[in-house]
């Protein structure tokens, strides 16, 4: 079995929480179509249910004070959440700018070494082109 090695994002996701995990899948959840299609269909069928279906027994006649409650609690919910979640990214975010960070910095290292190499390998070519000259003077 060969050992790889993992990416950044690998190794971060893999280092999560169990909270964590759940605040970026409830995020992405409740920002997708589908969550807003079915929601839509939800108060839909209970406005639907409440109206027709019970005219006149329903357990929330209209307009709707138990589905004004239960949106209110779910808006509440959400925010948090959304804090939660836009707050990791930004954690995320910044790991990732710093990890950037260091790349750029040890590629600067790298690219430095490569140029002092460079202006030695030119340093000895100069020397060898005047040594080359001089004996085919003499």
């Amino acid at each position: 079995m060969t050992d790889q090695q993992k990416t950044w994002h690998e190794a971060h996701t893999a280092s999560l929480s169990t909270g964590q995990r759940a605040a970026d899948l409830m995020r992405n959840g409740m920002g997708s179509w589908p969550f807003v299609g079915g929601f839509i269909g939800f108060m839909l069928i209970w406005a639907a249910i409440n109206t027709l279906a019970l005219a006149t027994n329903s357990w929330d006649p209209y307009p709707y004070i138990l589905l004004n409650l239960l949106l209110s609690m779910l808006a509440g919910l959400q925010g948090a959440i959304l804090l939660i979640a836009a707050k990791r990214q930004d954690a995320i975010a910044a790991a990732m700018a710093q990890h950037d960070y260091d790349t750029n910095v040890k590629a600067k290292e790298e690219i430095e070494l490569l140029m002092a190499i460079n202006s030695q390998q030119l340093e000895i070519l100069q020397e060898l082109k005047e040594l080359a000259t001089s004996r085919a003077l003499s």
